[in-house]
């Protein structure tokens, strides 16, 4: 039997994240797995969530000594977008992992954006010896190939999760994230399509991680109020949380990839708001609407999901 040890993004109360490793949790217990430890920032709640043993992300060693197979992923790990210093303690894992003489898979990321040479000499070092490789889009599989890595495609985990299909209570939910590239001008421009197309309806604001979400959330309700309108916000929200606030929307405008995911799963007509590669490839591959952060006119997208 096989003890495995898995490196992801988890205990940062981010809903995409927690769902993938609570998919590949379950794959593995299903497998017959001896033993499942989750990498995590918050190892006890990770423990209670996920039903798995869990270590802390700087203590990760003696899990990893005891373990046979170190998995990194999904999600998007391998990355510098968000900063250089999450890619090299990603890569550490990894590295640390093939020191040791562990097995390493890599399971359903995106990979990149890597823009340091530096970082993608790295990363290519390291991903040339794992055994099993599994990518989420194309761009990440055309990426490798670049570097003469050969790896399988497949969906990304949460699209094999049930979502309940509810009936559907007329409500809109919007949910934003904090981006470098989500202005101020653009939520205005938003905030008038909604109550262009939705004036008659309840308005739900939502935040898929507080940390990053919650400030721009709040602030696009402030928008929303200026136009008249009487959005709820619901911050705080765990897995089931997320996924029962989604499966009760008539319509949903997401910019999160794993919110539009919950928005096709669960049946609800959803508006992808294009901030990375991953959205829209999400948007083209499922023909969902979708806007841009610099787009000035959101009409068309609008039409696009009351028509649909």
């Amino acid at each position: 039997m096989t003890k495995y040890i898995v490196s992801g993004y988890i205990g940062f109360d981010n809903f995409g994240d927690e769902a993938i490793a609570h998919v590949l949790s379950e794959k593995l217990k299903k497998s017959g797995a001896e033993r499942v430890t989750l990498i995590s920032s918050n190892p006890e709640k990770t423990m209670r969530i996920h039903g798995v043993a869990s270590c802390g992300m700087l203590n990760f060693l003696p899990s990893l000594i005891e373990s046979d197979v170190l998995i990194s992923g999904g999600g998007s790990l391998l990355q510098d977008v968000t900063s250089l210093k999450s890619l090299i303690y990603y890569l550490g894992v990894i590295y640390a992992a093939l020191i040791l003489n562990k097995k390493v898979e890599i399971f359903a990321q995106g990979i990149g954006p890597i823009k340091s040479r530096f970082g993608q000499l790295l990363t290519a070092a390291a991903l040339k010896h794992a055994s099993k490789i599994s990518v989420r889009d194309k761009l990440s599989q055309n990426l490798l190939k670049s570097w003469g890595i050969q790896s399988e495609s497949v969906n990304d985990p949460v699209l094999e999760m049930e979502f309940p299909r509810l009936q559907k209570t007329g409500c809109v939910g919007v949910q934003l994230r904090g981006f470098e590239t989500l202005t101020e001008e653009f939520m205005i421009r938003l905030a008038k399509q909604i109550k262009t197309y939705f004036s008659e309806k309840e308005i739900i604001v939502f935040s898929l991680q507080d940390k990053i979400d919650a400030k721009v959330c709040s602030r696009f309700a402030e928008l929303l109020r200026q136009e008249g309108l009487a959005p709820k916000l619901k911050f705080n929200l765990d897995m089931d949380g997320v996924i029962n606030t989604v499966s009760n929307l008539e319509y949903l405008v997401a910019m999160r990839f794993h919110a539009n995911v919950a928005g096709l799963k669960s049946g609800v007509k959803t508006l992808a708001i294009n901030y990375d590669p991953k959205v829209a490839q999400l948007a083209e591959e499922y023909n969902l609407p979708m806007i841009n952060l610099n787009q000035e006119d959101l009409s068309y997208g609008f039409e696009r999901l009351v028509s649909d």
